[in-house]
């Protein structure tokens, strides 16, 4: 799937939390903390997107002979 779509699901999705929140407020202040944390997961994936590393992972170096030898 596409980092695009994938990204417009979740701005979607949270506009559709924020307006539900602004027609039916929460009538707690826990209900309100409980709505923020998916909220502001969405919104930082749609606005910045998957993280993917900008350098390319290295593979791990060959061990070495020169351990300890065994006298």
């Amino acid at each position: 799937m596409s980092s695009l779509i994938i990204r417009v699901v979740c701005g979607v999705l949270f506009a559709a939390m924020a307006l539900g929140a602004v027609v039916h407020p929460p009538e707690n202040l826990t209900q309100g903390l409980g709505m923020l944390m998916p909220a502001a997961m969405l919104l930082n994936y749609a606005i910045r997107g998957p993280r993917r590393s900008l350098v390319p992972k290295r593979p791990a170096p060959a061990p070495s002979g020169s351990g300890p030898t065994p006298s």
